[in-house]
């Protein structure tokens, strides 16, 4: 009934919105219906950041139109009072809540660039790897599905050991930067999309292919502790010249001595 006195322009108690305002109403539901669809298509595997970036900078700008543009006619016909505050509930303001804490808890921000039009450097350099890395998983397992166990992938641990070695390192890296603050200036978890593909990645890699990595600390620590395996060696070797040498700062006194009395004699006696 509502719609039909508004389409009719009748006089009544129900606030009528501008043109304008309901230009702005209507885009905003449709923004929010899309960025509902990117998210909900983009969930499993997780493409949030990377899929629907675009879909939330323009809801965003749809909100920002909202909350400061005003109708032509009077200050009652404001469209930031008539759609964001007019009643309790308040819809437009609690969607716009909704998906800002969806997209913080996601850590976008932390995939995209500072001006957030896309993915920054590192991360497409990441998920480059990760598509190499899925794509030399499948490669070494067309045709051995039937030859091998279930647990014995020997050809992907060894075909794909660089490849998923680099992408592991990368991550590290990743997270070793974002803790300082790295190309989006946000210091927080790397972006959804990121640690997904990762866990993905690292499961087929450790549980399902029973692959492992070798330790790259290994020299390190083989020279750490054979540095303290000699360390006795070494104390014990250095007390024991230390002690000789001080027998010796003892004794040549003492022939010094009695050689200077040996003279003395031989002097008396001549």
């Amino acid at each position: 009934l509502a719609e039909e006195l508004w389409e009719a322009g009748l006089p009544g108690d129900l606030p009528e919105l501008e043109p304008e305002c309901r230009s702005l109403l209507g885009a905003f539901a449709e923004g929010s219906a899309a960025l509902t669809g990117c998210l909900g298509r983009r969930a499993r595997p997780v493409r949030l950041c990377q899929g629907c970036h675009g879909h939330y900078r323009r809801l965003l700008a749809l909100y920002d139109s909202i909350a400061h543009a005003v109708g032509n006619s009077s200050e009652s016909h404001n469209c930031a009072k008539s759609i964001l505050t007019s009643d309790r509930l308040q819809i437009v303001v609690t969607l716009a809540e909704f998906f800002n804490e969806t997209w913080e808890a996601a850590n976008c921000a932390n995939c995209l660039k500072n001006t957030s039009e896309g993915l920054s450097n590192s991360t497409e350099e990441f998920l480059d790897l990760f598509n190499k890395s899925l794509t030399c998983f499948e490669h070494n397992l067309q045709g051995q599905a039937i030859d091998l166990s279930p647990n014995n992938y020997t050809e992907v641990c060894k075909n794909c050991n660089e490849t998923y070695t680099k992408l592991n390192d990368l991550y590290n890296h990743l997270q070793r930067m974002n803790r300082k603050g790295g190309e989006s200036a946000h210091s927080a978890h790397l972006c959804i999309d990121v640690e997904d593909a990762m866990n993905i990645t690292r499961k087929l890699w450790s549980r399902t292919f029973n692959c492992s990595l070798p330790c790259s600390d290994t020299v390190p620590v083989i020279a750490v502790s054979s540095f303290i395996l000699f360390l006795p060696i070494v104390f014990y070797l250095s007390s024991f010249l230390h002690s000789k040498q001080k027998k010796r700062i003892l004794i040549l006194p003492k022939r010094i001595q009695s050689n200077a009395s040996l003279v003395n004699i031989q002097e008396k006696y001549s």
